[in-house]
Formats: structure tokens, sequence, C-alpha cells
């Protein structure tokens, strides 16, 4: 699972997006508790993903409403499939009322440009 760490801050929150190839909800589930395994992400707030796999899109707020058909909106855009986006957030204190929906398509537009053609 490709993971990039640290890459918005606001209010006291903070982001990180992963990602990896991925088929299935189950398979999607392995792959959220194996990132979960490390430390930090096992401690963070939310981690909120979303997949279109072959048999529809499937998607998990954890707890941040909304931001599961956020990220399934982005990868329909992208039309990219068979492909889990976890955008992970560590709550700081303070609500971000409707700047944390940007904050969730920035993480995905950051992921999906950092990965390149192969997350394609």
């Amino acid at each position: 699972m490709r993971v990039i760490e640290n890459i918005i801050s606001d209010r006291g929150s903070k982001y990180a997006v992963s990602g990896a190839a991925c088929g299935s909800e189950a398979e999607a589930k392995a792959l959220v508790k194996e990132l979960q395994r490390r430390k930090k992400f096992a401690k963070a707030t939310h981690n909120s993903w979303g997949l279109l796999a072959s048999d529809g899109p499937v998607k998990n707020d954890d707890g941040e409403s909304g931001a599961g058909m956020v990220i399934l909106r982005m990868l329909e855009r992208e039309g990219l499939h068979d492909h889990l986006v976890v955008v992970t957030r560590w709550y700081g204190g303070k609500h971000l009322g409707g700047d944390r929906f940007r904050h969730v398509q920035e993480a995905v537009r950051i992921y999906l440009e950092q990965a390149g053609p192969g997350a394609r």
C-alpha cells in the first residue's frame, strides 16, 4: 500500500492518504486493517475510503460523514477502477465544517497526482 503522510494540516487536524490496487470490498477491508496495524494509523480518528470495484462502488466514512462519497466521486471522475483510496484524519480538537470535504478532495487529488499512471 502506498502511503503519503502529513499532506494537510488545519486547526490541529492532520491528514494522510493511502491507496492500493484492490478488486473487492473484502480486499478493501483487509487493506484498511493492514494500514491500521501501523501504530500511527491505528490511533487515527477516521480512515475513510472508497473503491470502484467491478461489482459496484463501495465506501466507508468511518465516522467522517460524506467522506466516502467524496472519494468515490473523485475516483469516478478519474475513471480509476479497482483501486482503493483511503483518507486518514487525526482530529485536532476543532470542527472544520465544510473545509473537511475540501481536505478530503485535496488528499485524493494529491494521491492521484503522486501515484501517477500506475494508479490509473
